[in-house]
């Protein structure tokens, strides 16, 4: 068969580190085995437009291998040419960047490595909140630049303790975020999701269930999103429901860009409806340079807590992912059935209730 893999560049770093698995450079790890079972093996990170490897290779690829980093967005036109098209497989947890629906409907399989970056997606979660909470980025950018006016900082930082905390989404992030909240002795923790959790792990975090988003986002002074994209959660944070956050409160997305409308969250910051926002997940990646969220400042010139998408790809999460992956292919050449909890699209269905939901 042949294999395509879409992956991003590593350059210096991928040499000097042959950890970073998810490079060009080291392939997954997956050249020795996939060429031993007989596959063609096509690592790229050229995806863009029509003379791009991606769409050059896409016309007779068995299996489409991406990641969320580096995503090659499958859509449904691009799926039309894919005759051989029988398998994508994302290096890691999300796969908007492929056409479910279309995936659905031509029977492709949809899979990912579930739980493979989940911890490492709630450490950056945690270290998010701590960081816009706390200040953090106007204060190191005053020691950096020799400055100190200590003033300055204290008036827009604050203490987690006490404040009121909501995951929008809590599945297996968003649950681990709030069990990472505990010891910080928050006034309390709130989740808003389709279905509620079970009793028991809702006493183990105690947190309680808003089933109204409205009324949930308007009781918490930091949300965190934590759940998928797809038709009923893109552009779910907009205008109108930013209105109804408390004012100053903080939001922090590591789930998906879309699921925030760019330009409106930018605006909230810079009004300070918003004092801020943090994640590394950009409705197009990679950003361009004047994407808003690069330049947005709170009116007290912070508040601005993004990074490049980063947070599920840790050296320990690629050893996850890569592995997951190859366990996917192997389980695949060899008509072994699928951890379950991997399958987003089965043959002709929806097999995650996660994107099923809508």
């Amino acid at each position: 068969m042949k294999v395509l893999a879409i992956l991003y560049n590593g350059f210096k770093a991928a040499k000097a580190e042959p950890r970073l698995l998810g490079t060009v450079e080291n392939e997954l790890g997956l050249r020795a085995y996939l060429e031993s079972q007989g596959h063609e093996y096509i690592v790229t990170s050229s995806k863009e437009g029509p003379d791009s490897d991606f769409q050059k290779h896409i016309a007779d690829t068995d299996i489409l291998i991406t990641t969320p980093f580096h995503p090659g967005y499958l859509t449904k036109e691009l799926m039309a040419k894919a005759k051989n098209l029988k398998v994508c497989v994302t290096a890691g947890v999300g796969s908007d960047h492929v056409d479910l629906n279309a995936a659905v409907d031509r029977k492709i399989q949809v899979l990912e490595v579930s739980g493979s970056n989940v911890v490492s997606v709630a450490e950056q979660v945690m270290m998010s909140i701590l960081l816009l909470v706390r200040n953090f980025v106007p204060a190191h950018e005053q020691a950096v630049s020799g400055n100190w006016q200590v003033s300055d900082i204290a008036r827009n930082a604050f203490d987690l303790e006490g404040k009121v905390v909501g995951t929008l989404g809590a599945g297996r992030i968003g649950y681990r975020v709030l069990q990472r909240l505990v010891p910080f002795n928050t006034k309390e923790l709130l989740y808003f999701d389709y279905k509620g959790l079970p009793e028991e792990a809702e006493k183990a975090v105690g947190a309680r269930r808003v089933e109204d988003l409205k009324e949930f986002v308007s009781q918490c002074d930091v949300v965190t999103v934590n759940a998928p994209l797809h038709e009923g959660t893109k552009g779910l944070i907009n205008k109108d429901l930013l209105q109804h956050f408390k004012p100053g409160a903080w939001l922090v997305n590591t789930a998906r860009g879309a699921i925030c409308n760019a330009d409106d969250v930018a605006a909230a910051v810079k009004s300070g409806q918003l004092r801020g926002y943090a994640g590394d997940v950009w409705n197009v990646q990679p950003a361009p340079a004047d994407h808003p969220w690069r330049s947005m400042r709170n009116p007290l010139g912070g508040g601005n807590g993004m990074t490049p998408h980063y947070s599920g790809t840790t050296l320990d999460a690629q050893q996850r992912y890569a592995e997951g992956t190859k366990q996917i292919l192997q389980n695949y050449f060899e008509n072994k059935p699928q951890d379950p909890g991997n399958v987003i699209v089965g043959v002709g269905k929806y097999e995650s209730a996660s994107y099923g939901q809508r």
